[in-house]
């Protein structure tokens, strides 16, 4: 299944974009979804470790799973002051 991921802040100038379509086997799940990121961008890597994930704008899990059609965003730690 194809999965669009949506990119903020940090990771989307890491990526050059503000989204990314992967490739993942269905069921997927953040996790497996986290891989396949990783395989297409491996300099989101350490970003990735700091970061939310979101599916159908809820927080998620490593193991919240991904249905045909979510929306899934990676969210970058926010600092400020």
């Amino acid at each position: 299944m194809n999965v669009n991921l949506l990119l903020f802040a940090a990771a989307k100038e890491i990526a050059g974009t503000e989204s990314l379509a992967l490739e993942v086997h269905e069921p997927c799940n953040v996790k497996q979804l986290k891989t396949a990121l990783i395989a297409h961008c491996p300099e989101l890597e350490e970003l990735t470790k700091r970061s939310a994930f979101s599916v159908d704008q809820s927080y998620a899990t490593e193991q919240t799973r991904i249905a045909s059609g979510s929306e899934v965003a990676l969210i970058p730690p926010v600092s400020g002051g």
